[in-house]
């Protein structure tokens, strides 16, 4: 079963307990789903995750995988942080890396951090990424008005954009609009650490 916890760097697992948002996530799909006025079988239907996993997400008893989540997200027309995290009001605050959502994939070691506070009306997120060496995690299409900026801090990264490859290196930055299917490989023999600010243009 994935677990939610924070990063502490690219080469130490994670296990602090805080900022486990394993309580959030199903109060937050169950939430979502309703405000959606979707039943558990037309969510199954918008995103391609079966109604028992979706069930068992809201229920507790399960944590998706990235692709899962990313699926789930995609049909709610959301990001990922706003499916794991804890809404906030739209005034200063500190965001405390204590307090900053990490989500793990135990299939593919995959680790985000949401780095800045969510909000239900949010137009930007920023995250956090690790990917180990070998590995690789394939989101669905956002909805259309959403991009992506992926800056690579540490390693390199390749991203698939509907079959197209970019070779990303350290330092570079790659934009795309993510309304398509996108993949992170990482080919290379360290972890690759990286940056994505998402912009939804719709919400503005």
């Amino acid at each position: 079963m994935a677990k939610l916890r924070p990063m502490r760097n690219s080469s130490t697992p994670l296990t602090d307990p805080e900022g486990d948002a394993a309580e959030t996530l199903p109060v937050n799909l169950r939430r979502l789903r309703r405000e959606a006025k979707l039943t558990l079988d037309r969510l199954a239907e918008l995103s391609g995750v079966s109604r028992a996993m979706i069930s068992k997400i809201e229920r507790g008893t399960s944590v998706p995988t990235a692709t899962v989540l990313g699926k789930l997200a995609a049909a709610l027309q959301i990001s990922l942080s706003q499916l794991l995290g804890e809404f906030h009001a739209r005034q200063p605050r500190l965001h405390r890396k204590e307090k900053q959502t990490v989500y793990h994939d135990p299939t593919s070691g995959f680790e985000r951090r949401s780095l800045s506070p969510v909000f239900e009306d949010g137009a930007v997120d920023l995250a956090l990424n690790l990917l180990p060496p070998g590995e690789s995690v394939e989101f669905p299409p956002h909805h259309a008005g959403v991009e992506e900026f992926l800056v690579v801090h540490e390693g390199a990264l390749t991203v698939l954009l509907d079959g197209a490859r970019f070779d990303v290196k350290s330092g570079d930055t790659l934009f795309y609009p993510s309304d398509c299917v996108h993949e992170f490989r990482n080919e290379g023999e360290r972890s690759a650490v990286f940056y994505i600010v998402i912009n939804d243009r719709t919400r503005r």
